[in-house]
Parts: C-alpha cells; structure tokens; sequence
C-alpha cells in the first residue's frame, strides 16, 4: 500500500457550501506530512482486492447532503459505504462525448461540463442521450461498489456518510478494448501535453535573443536625464540603513537578478512609449500595419525568454524573497511585470515556482506571501486574471503543438 489519506474533497451541498482539505495517513512521497498514521491500523482490505498495487486508500465523510461532480479517474475504484446511504450515477467511456469533456490541456479535463441537474441542450445538443448510457446504483451500510478506470461517476451523499475507497492501477492500455479508446486518447494526449509543456518551459531559459548567449540589461537602456539608474537604487537600497528593508535580505545573486527583471520590465516600457509616440506617415501606415504584428509577437517572444533565464535560475524561496522585496520597493514595477509583461510562458513559470513556494511553507507563511504580492495591485482579481489566462493561453499553445506534431491536426483556440 503506497499512499493512505483521509480525503474530506470541495463539494456542492444544495445547503451549505463546504470546504474542506486532505489531511494524510500515509505517504510514502511525503512522510512529513503523516498528521493522521495512526488511523492506518483501522482500515481492513477486503477480500476481493487484497494484495493490489494500491495507488491510494482514502477516507470520505460528510454530514450534510453533498453532490459530486461528474467526472472519471485515472484508476480502478472500489467504493464502500460504512454508513448511511450513497447513490452513485455511472456512464462508460464511450459515453464520454455525450458528457462533453472539459479540454484535455486544462487541470480539470477529468470533468464534464454539462449540468446534469440541469442540461443546457442549445449548447451541449448530446447531452440529452446521456440517460440512454447511465446506471443508477444506492449503496447502503455495508455494500461496495467497483468502479472500473475511466468511468464517468456522480456520487450523491445523505446526510452524515461515511465511506472508504481503494485505488489501484489498471492493467494498461495493451488489453484495452474499443469502447476505452476515447478515455485512453485523452490520456495519452494529456501525457504528451505534459511532455510538451515541459519542454517548452526548460528551452524558454535555453535559448536567448542575445547573440552572446548572455543576459545584459543594460544594453537596451537609452540615455537622458529623465531615465533613472536602476542598477544604483537597487544598490542604494540594499546598502541604505533601513534594517526592515526586504533588499538587506537578499543574496548578492538575487538582488542580481531582481535588478535584471526590474531593467526588463522599464525597458520594455521605454519601447512601447516610443512606438505609441511616433506616428506613421500616410504612406507608410499600410506597411506598417501589416508588420505590427510580426513585430509585436517577436518581441512578446524576446521578453518570454529573458523572462525565463531570470526565474528560472532562483530557488524558489530566492524568488519569495525577491518577488516580496518588489512589493515592498518597487510595487508599481512589480504591478506592470504580471499585468502587461508576462506573458503565457511567463505566467507558467511563474505559478510553477508558486507551488514549489507552497509545498515548502507553511500555511501563514502561504497566506502573508499572497497578501503582500497581490496587496501592490489596485484590482488583485486582474492579477489572479492575467496570471490564470496565461496559463490557460501557453496550455493551449503547447496543445496545439502536440496535436500538429502527433496527429497532423489544426484546432483554433475556442473563443
């Protein structure tokens, strides 16, 4: 047995809204993490599925009616009621286009997106055979339930339920019969996203517009009076006599790259403005406007790079400490960077060194990073905004790549 949880999982109760966390009893990946061991002892295998590789052994309470959404997983489940009453709705793989599957590049491309409650036909026109294709099954105290990998379930719980259920791996895709054929597509695309988004993200601090191969912000600096040294504010405030400045803090190689994303950020700036002052002679508008775009993406591509050779490199609490020290000195500076700069490779390295920061933090230590971070914007919503769509942006470039490389297929991005 690999991994023990107890899983108290977000659900939909008509009620009350609950939210609740999942708290370990055992895992191997993370023994840290292992509040709850001690319950490990009080969960017995049944018969029918002892020795099984298992992925996971979970614990699901409830003591308000609660409503799952309809989705599949990525294992074989065996689901049983200790007590009170659940009612579980089924649909097999092959009923995955009736259900309407969110986008495979998406973090929840296991869920349907029609309402099941409530169907909207106009926009979801085979949702209305999907009854044709589902079972409908009540597990009461004592019964269990299998529930084979990739079947589409919605499980519906009576007040105060109680239930265990086993993970394990199937038997893989070389027994797969034609009926699994759309689950297991969308696994192997999901995959090769993966691959691909990997991929792009480690070349994105690889390549570099520089001919040198090397990061030099100064070189596209200009002259005058009006444009300050960034390169000597940072020195001055990391060398000032304020002992509560977050500049003291940081190590030589981050105050580093801190100057050299703070340098990105003003001279791309400096750019724009120069572009948005200086007006096209009428003969030279139509050239123009057939070029701006060309332009406009090679230098959005440009700036993903430097972006990229700066984040990349820092540890993620060396980016905590650098992205905190930006709040606190440069806030309008740190503001421009994610609403204006960032773009979709950014954004994804970006919120992937925010995950790695959570996983090594604590829970207030989490919650006052985000505090200060988002506290510099005057809309924090337009923030979390830019940071999800350009995730959701660089998720659907790196699909498109797979699906061009893999199937010789075009989509366009759905509006």
């Amino acid at each position: 047995m690999a991994v023990t949880n107890l899983i108290l999982c977000t659900y939909y109760s008509p009620r009350n809204e609950f939210f609740y966390k999942q708290v370990s009893i055992l895992n191997t990946e993370n023994k840290e993490r292992c509040s709850l061991e001690v319950l490990k002892e009080d969960i017995q295998e049944p018969t029918c599925v002892k020795g099984k590789p298992f992925s996971s052994i979970n614990i699901w309470m409830n003591r308000a009616h609660l409503r799952s959404s309809t989705h599949y997983d990525p294992h074989h489940n065996l689901l049983c009621v200790v007590a009170g009453c659940k009612r579980v709705t089924l649909w097999p793989p092959s009923a995955s286009p009736c259900l309407y599957p969110m986008p495979v590049y998406g973090e929840a491309s296991n869920h349907s997106s029609v309402s099941i409650e409530e169907p909207d036909y106009s926009s979801y026109t085979r949702a209305r055979y999907m009854k044709e294709y589902s079972e409908r099954v009540i597990l009461n105290c004592g019964d269990a339930l299998f529930i084979p990998e990739g079947w589409y379930h919605q499980v519906d719980s009576d007040d105060l339920t109680i239930a265990i259920n086993f993970w394990w791996k199937s038997r893989i895709m070389y027994e797969m019969f034609e009926h699994m054929d759309a689950y297991y597509l969308r696994r192997i695309l999901s995959r090769l996203v993966d691959k691909e988004m990997n991929k792009m993200v480690r070349e994105s601090s690889l390549c570099h517009s520089n001919d040198s191969g090397s990061f030099h912000p100064t070189d596209k600096a200009s002259g005058g009076s009006e444009q300050f040294d960034l390169h000597n504010q940072v020195e001055n405030s990391a060398s000032s006599d304020k002992k509560d400045s977050p500049l003291q803090t940081l190590k030589p190689s981050t105050l580093q790259a801190l100057y050299e994303l703070i340098s990105l950020v003003h001279n791309s700036v400096e750019i724009v403005s120069q572009n948005e002052t200086t007006e096209p002679t009428s003969q030279d508008a139509s050239y123009n406007q057939s070029n701006e775009r060309k332009i406009a993406a090679d230098d959005s591509s440009l700036l993903e790079k430097d972006i990229a050779k700066i984040i990349l490199p820092l540890k993620s609490l060396e980016l905590r400490s650098m992205l905190l020290a930006m709040a606190h000195t440069f806030p309008r500076t740190l503001e421009t960077l994610v609403l204006n700069i960032l773009g979709p490779i950014g954004a994804e390295i970006l919120t992937r060194k925010f995950d790695e920061m959570d996983q090594q933090a604590t829970k207030e230590q989490q919650s006052e990073f985000y505090k200060i971070f988002y506290s510099v914007f005057d809309d924090q919503y337009a923030a979390m905004d830019a940071l999800l769509n350009g995730k959701e942006l660089f998720s659907f470039q790196v699909f498109q790549n797979v699906l061009d490389q893999y199937i010789g297929v075009h989509v366009d991005r759905p509006n």
